[in-house]
């Protein structure tokens, strides 16, 4: 981001402007956003405006100061599951507070804003919303079976789930978010109960798995199963795990002749971390078991009328079976019209690459 453009948002927003505010002039005014300036690394946002938290982002950066920061995260073991102990730990990048940041002493680039101008912004930030009296709130998981499935046609945002009157919708509130730019039409608020869709489309899925369009659908199943590996190096992977579990019997050994304990839960959950790991390099490798064509013929039989299993199924497994489906949704408000896609493809085995691409290293 250039240097006027962020002296601007420092000198707007200590000035009393509000963050949606000057995303609004910034786009008024045909200042590119960040998405638009590096399209590549920003392929899933639009770049179409200005929204808030691309304000919020910089003015909460410290390397406009032009002095380098470390220690803004730390990496915190924790067990993989609570209820296994023996699966070991993974590692969670967690956000330190900035009291625990670690500045440089000397400038290594030149400042866009003076050290000053960025403390007194991040004090107005920590200010947000001191002194007032809400009353204290009890946050509630509801089930949305088109979590994440579901966009926008006018700007082709996903939509947020919202519960209101004890029912499913979703919405999208672009102006509110984002300042709205000339080639963006869009009504204030878009919203659509999950229950005008639902039937619908259970009974437009229901179809590929009538009696003419089975045997397509069958073939398409299979060939969406991810293809075993070679076991060139489950010799190296089971010695690894065999040589876990000859250790962890060792500790186990020392702690009973006497051995300190803390020391030996210091091994142990060493240990545990590395099988761990190989067990689950060795799961990702070779995933589950291929089904033949006759055994997915025989599952499908089994499951009887489709579409009355899609309509009396829990929100998180018809959300699942969207999932897999390959299921995408575009609404159009001003149609009052939703699209509908979905595509049996072949998936890779394991977790799906994060859309922030290289903007987020950490993840998986």
């Amino acid at each position: 981001m250039s240097a006027p453009v962020v002296a601007r948002i420092f000198t707007e927003y200590l000035a009393g402007r509000g963050m949606f505010s000057i995303a609004e002039g910034l786009t008024r005014d045909g200042i590119a956003s960040p998405s638009a300036h590096d399209p590549e690394r920003n392929r899933h946002r639009s770049g179409a405006a200005w929204s808030k938290s691309a304000v919020r982002v910089i003015l909460s950066n410290p390397r406009y100061t032009g002095r380098q920061v470390w220690n803004k995260q730390r990496k915190d073991e924790v067990l993989i599951d609570v209820e296994d102990v023996a699966l070991g730990h993974e590692t969670k990048m967690r956000w330190n507070t900035p009291d625990k940041w670690v500045w440089s002493a000397d400038q290594v680039h030149d400042a866009l804003v003076d050290t000053e101008t960025f403390e007194h912004a991040q004090q107005v930030l920590a200010a947000h919303g001191a002194g007032r009296a809400t009353r204290e709130r009890h946050r509630v998981r509801h089930q949305y079976a088109l979590r994440g499935l579901l966009h926008c046609g006018c700007c082709t945002r996903r939509m947020q789930g919202q519960w209101n009157h004890d029912e499913a919708y979703y919405r999208c509130r672009y102006p509110q978010e984002y300042a709205l730019a000339k080639t963006v039409e869009h009504p204030r608020n878009v919203y659509l109960a999950e229950r005008d869709v639902l039937p619908a489309l259970d009974d437009w899925l229901a179809q590929a798995f009538v009696p003419i369009r089975l045997a397509i659908t069958v073939e398409q199943l299979f060939a969406s199963q991810p293809e075993r590996v070679a076991d060139s190096d489950d010799g190296a992977t089971a010695h690894t795990i065999a040589d876990c579990d000859a250790k962890l019997a060792r500790y186990r050994e020392a702690l009973e002749a006497g051995a300190d304990p803390a020391l030996v839960a210091a091994w142990t959950a060493e240990v545990q971390a590395h099988k761990a790991q190989a067990l689950a390099a060795r799961r990702t490798k070779h995933g589950q078991p291929r089904m033949t064509s006759d055994e997915i013929r025989a599952l499908v039989d089994t499951l009887g009328n489709i579409g009355a299993m899609l309509a009396n199924a829990h929100p998180e497994d018809k959300a699942e079976v969207y999932r897999q489906l390959g299921t995408t949704l575009t609404y159009e408000p001003n149609k009052r019209l939703v699209r509908a896609e979905a595509g049996i493809r072949p998936q890779p085995w394991g977790y799906g690459k994060c859309p922030r691409g290289d903007l987020n290293p950490h993840a998986q």
